[in-house]
């Protein structure tokens, strides 16, 4: 049932780019908030370097690939349908998410592996898939925006594989529009959702005392922990990142501390 709170206080800041802001502003509403793009990030496609275009030629030579967005599966499905008529059997692949996994599926046609719903950090849940464990001496592709997991690539290094990134996009960040910065240095809101490590970092400069003490919506543990060092007060854990957990964490945290400080 949607909360009974005015509409003033129901605001849901979002920091959250691309498509699957617009799929959790839906679910926001579905529960009665109101959700308000910050627009700090930007995800843009970008033509492969020299290196990762013979890398996509390649794909043939790779045992594992292994998508870690829905943006970058979108990348990806364009880049092999431009380069490949017949995508290359004997690869097994891989999505940090249901979402990833989802348009890998539909524009590839392939099976793809992604943690189940509700398992924590993205990257850490995909590292403990059983197909991922014993990879030594395996090529595997990482298909990926401009920097970021950096634990996936490490972890699966230490494990014996030969890993290759391939950068398909990246993330260009913006100052929040100038009404969405008011609430948010006032503490103006209901609640902030935040769902990566670069954009909690960016938007450090503009919060005040009072923004951090509003409740603060991450999509892991980690992100929590940093959330600590950057001394906000009430942070909420979603299960994972998709748009319906993020909601259903969302609602919780606006029922338990609903009011907005004076």
């Amino acid at each position: 049932m949607p909360h009974s709170c005015p509409t003033g206080n129901a605001i849901a800041l979002i920091a959250r780019p691309g498509a699957r802001a617009q799929a959790l502003e839906q679910a926001l509403a579905q529960s009665g908030l109101v959700p308000r793009s910050l627009n700090i990030m930007t995800l843009v496609a970008r033509e492969p370097a020299p290196h990762e275009c013979t890398l996509l030629y390649d794909l043939d030579n790779f045992r594992h690939v292994i998508c870690t967005s829905p943006f970058a599966a979108t990348c990806l499905v364009e880049a092999i349908e431009s380069r490949w008529p017949q995508l290359p059997v004997g690869i097994d692949f891989h999505a940090t998410g249901v979402s990833t996994a989802s348009v890998l599926e539909a524009g590839l046609g392939v099976d793809v592996s992604a943690p189940a719903p509700g398992s924590g950090s993205a990257s850490e849940a995909l590292l403990a898939m059983p197909g991922l464990q014993a990879i030594g001496g395996t090529r595997v592709a990482l298909v990926s925006g401009d920097g970021g997991r950096e634990l996936i690539e490490q972890t699966l290094v230490e494990r014996g594989a030969e890993v290759s990134r391939l950068a398909l996009y990246e993330r260009r960040l913006q100052p929040p529009e100038a009404a969405a910065c008011a609430l948010l240095s006032r503490g103006d809101f209901a609640l902030l959702i935040v769902t990566s490590q670069e954009q909690l970092e960016y938007l450090d400069q503009w919060c005040t005392p009072a923004t951090r003490q509003r409740p603060l919506v991450v999509s892991s543990q980690r992100l929590a922990t940093m959330a600590g060092r950057y001394h906000f007060e009430c942070v909420f854990i979603a299960g994972d990142a998709t748009p319906q957990t993020l909601a259903e964490t969302s609602a919780v945290a606006w029922q338990q501390a609903p009011g907005i400080p004076d």
